[in-house]
């Protein structure tokens, strides 16, 4: 398994565009109730933000990008919506598997998949295998994902592969928890987006965004596009990373 830094451990680099994009898709259903249409076309509309924000991410030079797509918590929602959002899921990775390959972005999902059925468990293998071999930008589906989910089976992972560290728990450390992450192969997100008017993280990537800038917009996500990205990515560049620096040492003022 691979080690990513940490941004607790070491300084990062930084760039005005973003390596790692995570985006929590929220609004899709207040966008159809207020057009008076049932809460499912905007989840069908939310597809089509996906494809625009995928594409964008790409032309900027974005390396990763994790979208929240299904929380553990969603499955509270009315069965109804589930199913549609599963069939969903279902369709656009049918859609789309060829197109990601021939824009060289690679698709991996990552969360309890167990949950799933078969059709869908299996395509997501094809798809993966799929595109496994692309290279401009990564693109993560967090499905049926939570940050606590992951913490927990990445120590548990640990322990069934390391059971002395049981007998051991001041040995336990970020360098040996964190390649049992289940986004051990990307690097910390950079900036942090959610639609929606929300203001929270709502359980997502809750040990890897520690650093992470964390821009919120009232937008809906099926309204946000190109545009909406790049007000984000401006933002994200007027930020100043110090990862526990002071503002003096960034400038060189304590050389």
């Amino acid at each position: 398994m691979s080690l990513v830094h940490s941004s607790t451990m070491t300084v990062l680099e930084t760039s005005p565009v973003p390596r790692h994009v995570a985006i929590i898709m929220d609004g899709n259903g207040r966008w159809a109730t207020q057009r008076r249409l049932p809460r499912t076309a905007g989840h069908m509309r939310g597809v089509q933000a996906v494809r625009r924000i995928v594409e964008a991410c790409g032309r900027r030079g974005v390396r990763y990008l994790t979208l929240f797509a299904f929380s553990t918590e969603n499955w509270r929602r009315p069965a109804s919506e589930v199913s549609l959002l599963m069939r969903l899921f279902v369709r656009t990775l049918e859609k789309e598997a060829d197109r990601l390959r021939e824009q060289d972005v690679r698709l991996r999902v990552v969360g309890e998949l167990s949950a799933f059925d078969d059709r869908l468990r299996n395509l997501i293998t094809q798809v993966e295998e799929h595109t496994a071999k692309c290279q401009a930008l990564t693109l993560t589906i967090a499905a049926n994902y939570g940050g606590r989910w992951d913490i927990l089976q990445a120590m548990q992972a640990m322990l069934k592969a390391h059971p002395d560290l049981a007998t051991q728990p001041q040995a336990i450390s970020e360098t040996l928890l964190s390649p049992w992450l289940a986004m051990s192969y990307a690097p910390e997100p950079d900036l942090f987006i959610r639609t929606g008017g929300e203001q929270r993280v709502s359980n997502f990537l809750i040990w890897q965004l520690a650093y992470t800038e964390l821009y919120f917009t009232d937008c809906w996500w099926p309204d946000f596009n190109e545009a909406s990205l790049d007000q984000a990515f401006h933002w994200y560049s007027q930020r100043e990373r110090r990862f526990g620096r002071t503002s003096a040492q960034l400038s060189g003022a304590d050389a």
